[in-house]
Parts: C-alpha cells; structure tokens; sequence
C-alpha cells in the first residue's frame, strides 16, 4: 500500500464536485501540499481559504484553463518552483458536453489536457531521468466501457484515456519511469459535470432524465472520491479501476485486458501465416 504522507499533489478540477472532495480526503491522509488547477476561480479561492484554517497553506489554487497549453506549463512551473517536487498527479477535470458548441472543448479538456499533463508529469516525475517517480490517476468513465449513442465525443474521449493511460502505464513502460500510470472510471456521480446537459437537444436530456438516472442512479462524491484515495494506494501501473453505485473501488483490469485481448484477435489473425513462419 502506497502512503500519502507528506507528498505534494497536483490534481486538476478541484474546486467542485469530486475533485473537491478528494482535497478534503487527500488532506485527512496528510500529505503535504496540494495543487488546484481550475478556472472556477471564485470557488476555488473559497474552498482554499477555508481548509487552510485548518491544514495551515497546504492547499494552494491555480487558476488555470487545464487545455491551455501555455497556462497548464505555467502552472507545473510554479508549482516546482515552490515545492521543488511533484509526487502525484490527478487529471480529473472533465466535462460532458456533446454540443455543437462545446464538443471541441470537450475533447481538449477531456482528452489533450490528460495527455498534455501526463507527459509533463512523466517528463518531472521519470527515475531514468533524474526523477523520484510517482504517480499518474486519469480519470475515464464507464462511458468508455460500453457503446451506446448517448454522447459519442464524451465517450470517445474517455475511451482514449482509457487506452492511453493503459499502455503508457504498462510494466515495460514502468520498469523504466518509476511512475504509476493508473486509470479510474466512474459510473455515474453526483457532479457539475452533468451541469452543462440543458445545452443539449431536449431529446437526449429526457433520455438520460427517464432511462440512465433510473437505472444507473449516481452515486454520492464521497464514494467517488472515497474510491479514488483507494487506486493511488492500491493501483499497480496500468491498472484499471471502476467506482459506481456507491460500492469500493473494483479493480476490472482483468476485464480490460480480456477485452483488448479479443479485440487484438481480429487485426492479429490476418497474420496468422507470418507468425507460422516466425514460430
């Protein structure tokens, strides 16, 4: 089991929702320091301000659009400059909104800040280049464990840091870095993130409304976040995780690897006679 004490922390989105519980968490576990990247400025301020009166300055906010590249390397930078270190850091913010008006947003919160961030944290964190390791947590979604035609961008982005934090955090990769690559998916949670839904033709909002919420009611953030806590300590490398339904954290990577081992079999057995002739 990984200890949080006294590590610094980076974590994206942390002003609201599950990202702000987890700094509540992350606190009761002692850590040293945590890092809020988030454009909720006025939340932010408030919610740094009131944990410092009890965790004197551990809790500092950047604010910080999380797909601006520019703003995100600045942020890394003052972060470094005032710790010196980075232990762990959460790619948490997220949002879901398939509209014509967001969708490109979306894919660059969702997807490209994930990726942007994890290289950067790779590049500070990587033992064969001078590094202490550390650990990566990307957070997918259930939404890239299945298909359906409720938000096809919002999935496709999840799915790609399903895969992307998968083979980046695999053993070969690991056995180099000394970093932890891990991946949660949440099912769905009591968030901000369904907030932006009204943007949406009415027809897919009485969908989720009468059909998902029924069937998939959404769990409390204190079990999302509660779960979270449990992957950084628990998590090997490349593992995938599933939070949902208020229950513990579930470790599915068997499931993944299964699913990706048959997928692999319809691309892979259109060379079944150069493996012959290897073999």
């Amino acid at each position: 089991m990984f200890d949080l004490k006294n590590k610094v922390v980076l974590i994206t989105g942390g002003s609201q929702g599950i990202g702000a519980k987890v700094i509540e968490f992350l606190l009761k576990e002692n850590v040293k320091h945590i890092a809020n990247l988030d454009v909720a400025e006025k939340a932010g301020i408030a919610q740094q301000n009131e944990l410092n009166k009890k965790y004197t300055n551990k809790v500092k906010f950047y604010k910080c659009d999380v797909s601006n590249e520019e703003q995100l390397m600045s942020a890394y930078q003052m972060i470094l400059d005032e710790q010196g270190y980075i232990d762990i850091v959460i790619n948490n913010a997220g949002i879901a909104n398939d509209s014509k008006e967001k969708y490109k947003k979306e894919i660059e919160i969702n997807f490209l800040a994930v990726t942007t961030s994890t290289l950067k944290a790779m590049e500070i964190m990587r033992k064969d280049e001078g590094g202490n390791g550390g650990i990566v947590l990307n957070i997918s979604s259930a939404a890239a464990l299945c298909q359906d035609e409720l938000l096809p961008i919002y999935a496709g982005t999840k799915s790609g840091i399903l895969q992307f934090s998968n083979c980046i955090g695999m053993p070969r990769y690991y056995s180099r870095t000394g970093v932890r690559v891990l991946t949660l998916c949440y099912g769905g949670t009591e968030s901000h993130i369904f907030s932006d839904f009204d943007t949406i033709d009415k027809t897919f909002l009485n969908h989720f409304n009468e059909v998902i919420v029924k069937v998939f009611p959404p769990q409390k953030v204190e079990s999302a976040a509660s779960a979270l806590i449990e992957v950084l300590k628990n998590g090997e490398s490349g593992s995938t995780w599933m939070s949902a339904n208020n229950k513990p954290a579930l470790d599915i990577t068997p499931t993944v690897k299964k699913a990706y081992g048959i997928l692999s079999e319809a691309y892979t057995s259109l060379y079944a006679d150069s493996f012959e002739k290897v073999s």
